[in-house]
């Protein structure tokens, strides 16, 4: 890697963990740099979710006050996510490459729709699906959406907002701080499966995560500063750019 590379790298690591903590969708951002210095798809993406750890947990910080009282709530959560994210980082290593090049796309384009109609969808669900701790629909979507991270995290934060969202009788900002530690969760699961199983690019990693680290407080910053309307727009934009990304790539 040459030093303008390592700087690249070291300035999408900031922007991702910026964009992981305000919205979700910072691999978005990292994986294609990552890619550009040589790096192989597969070295790319566990290089990228080991780096991207102390970012998702400074971004869990610095929604500390948002998350005060929510343990009862985060445990089962975690435990869900934390089984689908070893599911997915198993299959990183036993799929080719591109088997879900056709699902990604939709699960984020799904999400996206969820999060658009997330208020009227709550209202209509209240008393129905919604719960105070989400009930078992939400740790079996968190479990299922956390096999898609575990596999490749770019949307996973989205996916998580969407669906807390429907089934979580939550406001928005709350919604956000659990999306950090659930991201948090599985990123830190897969590396743990990928230390043992995985080729790890160890520069890259640790420009990744000085960069994330920094710029997690910058992107809840920004987040908590939105009203929930500007913020539920501001993740409908950066997530509608990802997906013309991925589909157009």
């Amino acid at each position: 890697m040459t030093l303008w590379e390592a700087v690249a790298v070291l300035l999408a690591g900031f922007a991702g963990g910026a964009l992981n903590t305000a919205v979700g969708s910072g691999t978005l951002v990292t994986f294609p740099v990552l890619l550009a210095t040589g790096l192989p798809p597969v070295t790319a993406t566990v290089s990228n979710a080991l780096g991207l750890i102390p970012g998702s947990l400074s971004g869990a910080y610095a929604y500390r006050r948002e998350l005060a009282g929510q343990r009862r709530l985060l445990l089962p959560l975690c435990a869900s996510a934390a089984a689908g994210g070893l599911v997915g980082a198993g299959l990183l290593m036993v799929l080719p490459p591109g088997v879900f090049a056709t699902v990604v796309p939709v699960l984020v384009g799904l999400a996206l729709l969820l999060i658009a109609v997330q208020p009227l969808l709550t209202r209509a669900l209240r008393g129905r699906l919604t719960r105070p701790g989400g009930g078992l629909p939400l740790r079996i979507g968190l479990g299922l959406a956390s096999v898609y991270g575990g596999y490749f995290s770019a949307g996973q934060g989205i996916l998580y907002v969407a669906l807390s969202g429907a089934l979580l009788d939550a406001p928005l900002q709350r919604i956000n701080a659990l999306k950090n530690v659930l991201v948090a969760q599985v990123n830190a699961v897969a590396a743990g499966f990928f230390l043992i199983a995985a080729d790890i690019d160890w520069p890259a990693a640790l420009l990744i995560a000085a960069g994330a680290t920094a710029g997690a407080p910058f992107g809840a910053r920004a987040a908590q500063l939105l009203r929930p309307v500007a913020l539920r727009v501001l993740i409908l934009t950066v997530g509608t750019a990802g997906l013309l990304h991925m589909t157009l790539s």
